[in-house]
């Protein structure tokens, strides 16, 4: 097998807002981290442990406007996208060194509607689906506004 494969799937928690920064050219580009945690228990103790591992994740465009719009610290997302490596000259004099998740597509599993609801009823699940009238990905985002219920079977 003479390809390549670069891919990367991860459901996590944001950990904190998407950071936004515009170009001239009319570009943007979002970023903001994902915490993804390993539960096991110790043998030797009988203990529960986690781990958590943080995940920079970059967004561009009109994707980068809609993670801003719809998703805030604490919300829980679905990103796929390619691993990119990039390094730069610290402050110090040091080069430095990032691996960031370049997002091709995502999907939100809790919006800000829920996170809010939920911190407003202790904790309860909202009484709306607000995921079946967020936008899932770049594309359908001028198709469904969060404001309409759409016609939608499902």
């Amino acid at each position: 097998m003479s390809g390549t494969l670069n891919k990367v799937m991860l459901i996590g928690h944001l950990g904190d807002e998407v950071k936004m920064h515009y170009f001239e050219g009319g570009g943007a580009i979002g970023r903001f981290p994902i915490a993804t945690n390993e539960t096991y228990t110790n043998k030797q103790t009988g203990e529960r442990v986690t781990n958590t591992d943080w995940h920079n994740i970059v967004v561009r465009n009109k994707a980068a406007e809609i993670c801003e719009k719809y998703l805030s610290k604490g919300d829980k997302v679905y990103v796929e996208g390619r691993l990119k490596n990039r390094q730069w000259q610290g402050e110090d004099g040091n080069t430095r060194y990032s691996t960031e998740v370049h997002v091709q597509d995502f999907t939100f599993l809790s919006t800000k509607k829920e996170s809010m609801a939920n911190q407003q009823s202790g904790g309860q699940k909202p009484q709306q689906n607000a995921a079946s009238n967020t936008p899932s990905s770049p594309k359908a985002a001028p198709l469904v506004r969060p404001d309409q219920e759409d016609d939608l079977p499902f």
